[in-house]
């Protein structure tokens, strides 16, 4: 199993939390790592509504279902049977005891009716993202608390060669393509999609008819990082908004898609409030659009989009254990002034973070953090460009070019050795 730095919050959940649930995308590493939970210490029983028994059970009498579990109990993909939440509530109210419901979803349950309500006060969420570049080679990062350290790490750290990160980026974070060669990822991505626009987008919408959404995403992965305009897309697909819009929140609601919400405060200036769309794994959207390492390799330029959409989704996925509670959001004017991404400590500082597919950088290139920084003042922590050179420089005041490898390897206490 690989190492999931998420472990130790899930444990503080459990320890204060009657209710904790780990939702993310199917295939993250969810059933692995509540079972290896389960079979360690906590010793609670283990049920996923995946079987076709257990699943009936909970359908045909929820409540007398949850009241014959005793001690602590796992249940797995527990979106597939939302009437369990009322009796969950039920059972809490009558025993508030701390991990009695460790529970996982493949959909987010923020976004099903009457699910989250249900356990108001009683339930921590936390999601469970691909695996980030630390897991996959064993060492946590903290890239997160690095940069809005009071003063930035001395920095010398060994190169990323572009072939290795273009491979990183290619390959994505699923536990099980991590050992595969390219051809045999392929095949598994096209049986992931297959079976998530099947079976859980089907029973989340609870209809048939979704013959449009398998090139929906498709088309979402050929635009990634764009601003989510649903004008266009609907005239490309030749379908309504209305029925795009809820197509789009199905594939957030499984977590295929996520949006990066624009920073806004009350600053005069306009600021557009459109949000950024990404896929949540950048070897699935390498594998909609049919995008090879030897094809990067030849054409450099289509490698800006799904460069910025794996470092958002590094950057996510280190929110969930950074001792910081950091926002991911993105900027732009209405002028035209734009940074890739803005993250937002729980304290209002703000650092500034640009992606540039080159080797090379300039002056320039930090004009975006620049207006960031004019723009919000004090709150203005630290600007970093993340570039696919090989040397850490200061670029003026409180700005930072970064190679992209200090993404995994950028700690509060230093770097990897050179």
């Amino acid at each position: 199993m690989f190492p999931r730095h998420i472990v130790p919050r899930l444990q503080a959940a459990l320890s204060d939390s009657p209710v904790v649930l780990l939702n993310g995308a199917r295939q993250t590493g969810k059933t692995t790592l509540v079972r290896w939970l389960s079979e360690r210490g906590r010793r609670a029983r283990y049920l996923t509504l995946d079987d076709a028994a257990t699943l009936a059970a909970a359908h045909v009498d929820p409540t007398g279902f949850i009241a014959g579990l005793d001690g602590p109990v796992v249940l797995d993909e527990v979106q597939k049977a939302p009437e369990l939440f009322p009796a969950i509530k039920v059972a809490v109210d009558r025993k508030r005891s701390p991990g009695r419901f460790l529970l996982t979803g493949s959909a987010n349950v923020l976004s099903l009716p009457r699910l989250s309500e249900s356990l108001a006060g009683r339930m921590e969420i936390l999601t469970l993202w691909p695996l980030s570049q630390g897991e996959i080679e064993g060492a946590r990062e903290s890239f997160l608390d690095a940069v809005f350290a009071k003063t930035m790490p001395s920095i010398h750290m060994k190169a990323t060669e572009r072939a290795d990160l273009l491979k990183r980026v290619t390959r994505g974070g699923y536990p099980e393509i991590q050992g595969r060669a390219e051809n045999r990822r392929d095949a598994w991505f096209a049986s992931y999609v297959t079976t998530i626009l099947q079976r859980d987008v089907r029973d989340l919408a609870q209809i048939e008819g979704l013959t449009a959404m398998p090139r929906l995403l498709a088309l979402l992965a050929a635009r990634t990082t764009s601003l989510l305009n649903f004008a266009e897309l609907s005239r490309s697909m030749a379908i309504p908004q209305t029925t795009l819009k809820r197509y789009v929140a199905l594939l957030e609601m499984t977590f295929l898609v996520h949006l990066i919400p624009a920073w806004s405060s009350n600053l005069s200036k306009r600021l557009v409030k459109t949000p950024r769309m990404v896929l949540g794994d950048t070897g699935l959207a390498a594998h909609l659009t049919g995008l090879r390492e030897k094809r990067f390799r030849e054409e450099p330029g289509r490698a800006g989009p799904l460069l910025e959409n794996f470092v958002a989704m590094e950057l996510r996925k280190q929110s969930a254990w950074s001792r910081a509670r950091v926002g991911l959001h993105h900027f732009r004017t209405v002028a035209g002034q734009v940074v890739d991404f803005v993250l937002e400590h729980e304290d209002g500082r703000l650092v500034g973070i640009e992606v540039k597919a080159s080797s090379t950088v300039t002056g320039a290139d930090f004009r975006g953090l620049k207006a960031l920084r004019e723009a919000t003042s004090a709150r203005f922590h630290r600007g970093v460009l993340l570039y696919t050179g090989s040397e850490a420089l200061p670029f003026g005041s409180g700005m930072y070019a970064l190679p992209v490898g200090a993404l995994w390897r950028l700690g509060a206490r230093g770097v990897e050795a050179a």
